[in-house]
């Protein structure tokens, strides 16, 4: 495509006649892949014209088609002496300088000729993670499924989030969000005890910390502690009554704890904040079938299926069917939610936790 475009924008700067037909010779080349005869040729184009845009350029495109960057750069850098306004120039040369790691020269010429997913990259070795991360959308828009975007966002991203934390911790240290988030990096590294010091240092601090108390009922339900982490869980749900999540982990510890009744009202409500969220609707159908209403737990296990379909939570909810249907005598329906059970079992292995 880049060659395409090179022949197209530089159709007006013919070269000298002495060096056409090199210039010939080496387009002949590229169009047989022959990557080699193609230097030869613009490589003796230019030396019999060292003035022509056109043949600089071919002669940097030749290089980096055989993945030498580093002895592109020249000619491109002598295109755009030549002639300063050349997109593609700028576009080659922005490739070539940031192949070879020169991110800050790179910029300027991506910028110039909106190579955005290129800019992104050159911005985040050169620490413009914002700038990064917007270029990075931008391009995603376009290719939303392309793997090496979403590998460069996720790292632009990441990096950003890091570099916002370390401001963070040295600027603030002893503010409630500093020990907020040294408890959520001890938690991803599951060192609980750590963790829960530090978000009851952030608690102590400020009280009604937003995502504070949900954060400590999690460390706590990891150990399973959970009397201690309902009472987080329910303060959660208290400061904030919108919040989907919070009573769904306040539902989840009260179902652990055999509080049936109580956790079927948490986790219908979570439903309602955000309905057709599967791991809450599993936990749902099975505090409704432990609470005796199992016209609820169907109807929750028949849509985490259809929702899942092939899922280890998909396989929980055929064998909490199963036993519904057991129940109530239905022997051919409970049979085959056993096999539909079964069958994913084979195929998925041990069923995730809730």
């Amino acid at each position: 495509m880049i060659h395409l475009i090179i022949f197209t924008l530089l159709a007006n700067q013919a070269p000298s006649s002495d060096a056409m037909q090199y210039m010939q010779a080496g387009i002949e080349a590229r169009k047989q892949h022959q990557v080699d005869t193609e230097l030869v040729e613009f490589s003796k184009a230019a030396q019999s014209d060292p003035n022509s845009a056109e043949i600089q350029v071919n002669l940097g495109s030749a290089y980096m088609e055989k993945h030498d960057y580093g002895a592109a750069i020249a000619p491109l850098k002598r295109a755009l002496e030549l002639s300063p306004d050349l997109p593609v120039a700028h576009q080659l040369l922005g490739f070539a300088l940031l192949a070879q790691g020169y991110t800050a020269d790179a910029i300027p010429h991506l910028e110039r000729v909106g190579a955005t997913d290129a800019l992104a990259i050159a911005q985040i070795e050169n620490g413009q993670l914002p700038e990064a991360v917007a270029n990075l959308r931008v391009a995603l828009e376009r290719r939303p499924q392309d793997p090496d975007l979403l590998y460069y966002l996720g790292r632009a991203s990441g990096l950003l989030s890091k570099s916002a934390i370390d401001t963070l911790l040295t600027a603030y240290p002893d503010s409630a969000r500093s020990h907020q988030a040294l408890a959520e990096n001890y938690f991803v590294l599951r060192q609980l005890p750590q963790a829960e010091k530090e978000f009851q240092e952030a608690l102590r601090l400020r009280p009604d910390l937003p995502g504070a108390h949900l954060e400590l009922g999690q460390v706590y339900a990891n150990s399973a502690q959970w009397p201690k982490a309902e009472a987080e869980f329910r303060t959660a749900t208290k400061l904030q009554p919108g919040n989907a999540e919070a009573a769904y982990r306040l539902g989840g510890s009260l179902l652990q704890q055999g509080k049936a009744h109580e956790a079927l009202a948490e986790l219908k409500r979570s439903n309602d904040l955000k309905p057709g969220m599967p791991e809450t609707l599993y936990s749902l159908g099975k505090a409704a079938s432990l609470d005796g209403d199992n016209a609820t737990a169907q109807q929750s296990w028949l849509k985490v299926i259809e929702l899942e379909k092939t899922t280890s939570l998909a396989a929980q909810a055929h064998f909490g069917l199963a036993a519904i249907y057991r129940k109530q005598g239905k022997t051919a329906d409970a049979q085959r939610e056993m096999q539909e059970f079964q069958k994913l079992q084979s195929t998925i292995g041990p069923p995730r936790s809730e």
